[in-house]
């Protein structure tokens, strides 16, 4: 059997290492804005660009290291003067539309846009053309 003293000494470094761990994990970057306008912008892109690394998560709730830099990047760049349209064109630039979480209206995207809709239809027509179909045999039959 476990001595108690011993027991406690375990449940401390247990609790010790369980709450360091989750401290680190909450570790969030202290970046200072000149200005609380620059505040709400970064806010605002780090929210609408994709990590390039991440399926599915934004810049601002990625871990990925990439998305690391990135926010650095972004912060520099508003500091430095630029546009949010400058800061999404180089970003664009750089990893292409994938990066934006809404991609542009264009013929690349087209199929990304509409390709929904186009096999919803399809689909729909093919639907009614099996219903039709099956209600002429029906009657053909009992005739």
């Amino acid at each position: 059997m476990i001595d108690a003293a011993i027991f406690r000494r375990l449940i401390k470094l247990v609790v010790w290492l369980v709450l360091s761990c989750a401290v680190y994990g909450q570790a969030e970057e202290l970046m200072t804005f000149s200005s609380p306008v620059n505040q709400t912008r970064y806010d605002a892109l780090v929210k609408e660009l994709r990590c390039p690394k991440c399926q599915n998560q934004d810049i601002a709730d990625s871990g990925a290291g990439i998305a690391k830099d990135l926010r650095h990047k972004i912060h520099d760049m508003i500091e430095n003067g630029q546009s949010d349209k400058e800061i999404v064109d180089y970003m664009v630039a750089r990893y292409g539309d994938f990066v934006l979480y809404r991609p542009k209206h264009n013929a690349a995207t087209f199929a990304l846009w509409y390709g929904p809709f186009i096999l919803l239809g399809i689909g729909l027509v093919i639907f009614a053309v099996v219903i039709i179909r099956n209600r002429l045999r029906r009657k053909g039959e009992s005739v």
